[in-house]
C-alpha cells in the first residue's frame, strides 16, 4: 500500500494548504538523496514478493461466504514474532486497505543463488499456515484478487452498512467499517481522494451479457448520475484497493541497472497482467473484464473535472490523462528515450530545479511527472521535516503514484540499494502458481541483463496493450504489441511511417508486431524465440543442482501450459465455475450460493484437498475429501 506514516491525519482542506509545501520539500529530499547515492555501486541481486490475502468466513448451514473483518486482530498476533526477534522472522506481515485483508512477505529478501527458487513456494506455504493458525474454524485465508460479492448486501462479518450521506466513502455499497481500522491512512485517503475530486469516484465495468441478463443490472443508476445502465457501477476506493495482488521487488547493482530493469520490464507488464487475470466478478456480477486494473485506477482517481478535461483549467494547473494508479508514461534509460512517444505532463518548475541540481533529463522528467499530483494523505506530525535526513515528503508523492512499475531510490541510512517494483500481476489461488510467476519474472530479469535484451516498444503501444490485457480471455485470444528482434536495438518508425493497426494484421511494423501471449512466452518458429526458451538457454549455462532444476522446470512448464491455453487462467476458471453452477440463471448474477461454493472450492484447491488440473495443469494428490460439499467434487475439479 505504500508509505504508512504514523500521526494525526489532516482533512483535505488542511492537506491542500500544504500541497505545495510537500512538493517543494519532497523534491529537495530527492535531490539530497540522489546526490548521496547516485554513485552507489556493487549491490547484489536481492528480491522478494508480496502476497495479499482475503480473510473469509463461511456459514456452512446457510451456504454463505463473507469477508471477515478481523485483519487488525490477526495482524497484531502475526506481528508479535517480528517485534520479539525481527532478525529471525521467516515472514513479515502488513496491513492493507480492507479490514479483511493482510499482506505477507518473506522475512528476508532472497538473493542471487538459483537455489533460492527452491524456498519461494515453501515460504508462501509458511505464511499461509501462520495466518491460518489464527483463524476460527469457520474462517480461511484466500489468495484471491477480488471477493466476488464485495459491495453486495450483507457481505461482511460482523455485519456493516454503507453510509451514503456521511463518512469517508459515502458509498452506496461499500461500508466505511470495511476499511482497515488499525491505521488512519486508509480512511483518510478515501475521504481526501473523494473531496479532492469533488465527487465520489466512479467505476463502471461492462457487464457480461448472458441470455437472461437484464439491462440495467440494478437500480444504482437511479441514485447516481455517474452509473451507466449497461455496466456494473461501483463508487468507492474499496472496490479497487480492496483487491489483492502479487508484486515483486528487485534490487539492482546500481542506478543504471535499476533504470534498465524499469524500462525492460515495462512492456512485460500487460503480458503478465493478461497471464495472471483472476477477477471477472465484481459486486456480484460477471463482467466483460478479467482483471482489476481499470477498476483500481478508477477507485483512486482524484482528478478534478478540470484535470479530466471536462472544464477549462482555472483552479488546477494540468489536464492529466490518467489516474494516479495506471501504467507508466515514460521510459527512464537513454535506450528508451526514443520510444517515449506520448506527450508527458510534468511540472516545469520541478523539472528545472532537478536539472539545476545535475539530475539528467529523463530522470528529471520522471520525477517532475510524478509531482504533478497533490498529496492526498498528510499527518500533522510530518509537516516539518529535516530534508537532509528525511524522505517522507518525497515518498508521500512517490508512493501514491501507483503505477505498473515503480522506480525506488534507496531509503536513507539503509543498506538497501536502488530497486524496481513489478506491480501488474493479479494474485493466484495457490502458492504453486504464485511461486511459479515470481520465479519466472525473476529469471527474466537475469536473462534481460545477461543477454542485454531489448524489449522496448513505444509507450503508446504499451498503453494499448494494457487495455487489451484486461479483456475477457485475453491470455488466449488477445494480441499484443511486442518487440520482434529483442537482441538488436532499432529506431521507432518515423512519423510518416506510423503503423495503422488492424484486428487481423500481425506483422505491421518493422520493429514490433502483434503477438499472442503464447507466442511471446513459448515462441514462434522462425519469428520470435520465446521467453521460456531464452530462460532455458540461460539456465543451460549455469551450474544448477538437480533439485533446483526440477523445481524451476515445474514452474516453467506451468507458465508454458497456461500461455498456450492448455490450462485456464484463474479468471477463465472462475467464469467456467459460475456459468456451470446449477444455481446460475444465465443472468450474469453470482448469488450467495454460487459465491459460497466457489470460495469453498478455492479453499479446497489451495489446501490440496481436491485436484484441479484445469487450473494447475498437474495432478495434485487429494489429502482428504471430508466435509467438502458434493458440488465441489464435480468433474472440473476432481
Amino acid at each position: 500500500m505504500g508509505l504508512l506514516s504514523e500521526g494525526s491525519p489532516l482533512t483535505w482542506e488542511e492537506t491542500k494548504k500544504y500541497s505545495q509545501h510537500v512538493r517543494d520539500h519532497g523534491i529537495i529530499q530527492f535531490i539530497n538523496l540522489y546526490k548521496r547515492l547516485r554513485d552507489r555501486q556493487g549491490d547484489v541481486l536481492k528480491w522478494g514478493d508480496e502476497v495479499e490475502y482475503i480473510i473469509v468466513k463461511f456459514d456452512d448451514e446457510k451456504k454463505i461466504a463473507k469477508v471477515s473483518l478481523r485483519a487488525k486482530e490477526i495482524l497484531a498476533k502475526l506481528n508479535e514474532k517480528e517485534q520479539a526477534d525481527p532478525l529471525s522472522c521467516k515472514s513479515l506481515w502488513r496491513p492493507e486497505y480492507g479490514a479483511y485483508m493482510i499482506e505477507g512477505t518473506p522475512g528476508k529478501p532472497y538473493g542471487g543463488l538459483l537455489a533460492h527458487f527452491n524456498i519461494v513456494e515453501a515460504n508462501m506455504k509458511l505464511r499461509r499456515e501462520e495466518a491460518s493458525q489464527l483463524l476460527a474454524d469457520d474462517e480461511c485465508i484466500i489468495s484471491l484478487t477480488s471477493f466476488p460479492r464485495l459491495g453486495c448486501e450483507n457481505f461482511t462479518d460482523p455485519p456493516t452498512y454503507p453510509t451514503p450521506e456521511e463518512g469517508y466513502t459515502r458509498s452506496l455499497f461499500f461500508p466505511d467499517d470495511a476499511i482497515f481500522p488499525g491505521h488512519p491512512r486508509f480512511k483518510n485517503l478515501s475521504r481526501n481522494i473523494r473531496q479532492r475530486r469533488g465527487e465520489k469516484v466512479a467505476i463502471n465495468i461492462p457487464i457480461f451479457r448472458d441470455k437472461n441478463t437484464v439491462i440495467p443490472v440494478d437500480d444504482s443508476y437511479k441514485y447516481s448520475k455517474a452509473a451507466l445502465p449497461d455496466h456494473v457501477y461501483m463508487d468507492a476506493m474499496g472496490f479497487g484497493m480492496g483487491c489483492c495482488c502479487l508484486q515483486m521487488t528487485f534490487q539492482a547493482c546500481n542506478i543504471t541497472e535499476a533504470r534498465t530493469l524499469y524500462d525492460q520490464l515495462t512492456p512485460l507488464c500487460p503480458i503478465m497482467l493478461a497471464f495472471t487475470a483472476a477477477s471477472p466478478v465484481h459486486r456480484g456480477f460477471l463482467t466483460d473484464v478479467d482483471c482489476r486494473w481499470s477498476i483500481i485506477a478508477s477507485s483512486v482517481d482524484c482528478r478534478t473535472e478540470e484535470e479530466r478535461g471536462l472544464k477549462p483549467l482555472k483552479e488546477n494547473k494540468f489536464v492529466i490523462k490518467k489516474s494516479r494508479y495506471d501504467s507508466i508514461d515514460s521510459y527512464l534509460s537513454p535506450q528508451g528515450e526514443k520510444f517515449n512517444d506520448i506527450p508527458l505532463i510534468y511540472d516545469p518548475d520541478v523539472y528545472q530545479k532537478l536539472r539545476d541540481n545535475d539530475i539528467d533529463h529523463l530522470l528529471a522528467l520522471h520525477i517532475a511527472h510524478l509531482f504533478i499530483r497533490d498529496s492526498v494523505s498528510l499527518f500533522s506530525e510530518k509537516i516539518n521535516q529535516n530534508d537532509e535526513e528525511d524522505t517522507d515528503h518525497f515518498e508521500n508523492i512517490q508512493s501514491t503514484n501507483w503505477q505498473t512499475m515503480r522506480f525506488k531510490p534507496p531509503p536513507p541510512n539503509s543498506t538497501i540499494g536502488w530497486r524496481v517494483e513489478f506491480r501488474p500481476c493479479e494474485v493466484q489461488v495457490t502458492d504453486f502458481e504464485n511461486a511459479a510467476i515470481v520465479c519466472f519474472v525473476v529469471l527474466l530479469t537475469r536473462v534481460i541483463l545477461s543477454y542485454q535484451l531489448d524489449f522496448l516498444i513505444p509507450i503508446s503501444k504499451v498503453d494499448e496493450n494494457m487495455v487489451n490485457a484486461q479483456k475477457k480471455n485475453a491470455c488466449v485470444e488477445g494480441r499484443f504489441w511486442f518487440r520482434k528482434d529483442i537482441t538488436t536495438q532499432v529506431s521507432p518508425p518515423k512519423a510518416s511511417e506510423v503503423c495503422q493497426t488492424s484486428k487481423n494484421e500481425q506483422d505491421i511494423c518493422d520493429s514490433y508486431a502483434l503477438m499472442t501471449v503464447n507466442e511471446i512466452i513459448n515462441g514462434k518458429e522462425g519469428e520470435f524465440p520465446g521467453l521460456i526458451p531464452l530462460i532455458n538457454n540461460y539456465l543451460s549455462g549455469m551450474d544448477v543442482d538437480a533439485d533446483t532444476h526440477c523445481t524451476i522446470q515445474q514452474y516453467l512448464k506451468f507458465i508454458q501450459r497456461r500461455a498456450s491455453g492448455e490450462i485456464l487462467t484463474t479468471a477463465s476458471w472462475i467464469r467456467k465455475f459460475v456459468v456451470e453452477h446449477p444455481e446460475y440463471k444465465q443472468d450474469s448474477k453470482v448469488t450467495n450460493r454460487i459465491n459460497y461454493d466457489l470460495l469453498k472450492t478455492i479453499d479446497a484447491v489451495q489446501s490440496g484437498k481436491i485436484q484441479c488440473p484445469e487450473l494447475l495443469g498437474t495432478s495434485v494428490i487429494s489429502k482428504t475429501r471430508e466435509n467438502i460439499p458434493a458440488a465441489l467434487t464435480k468433474e472440473s475439479c476432481a
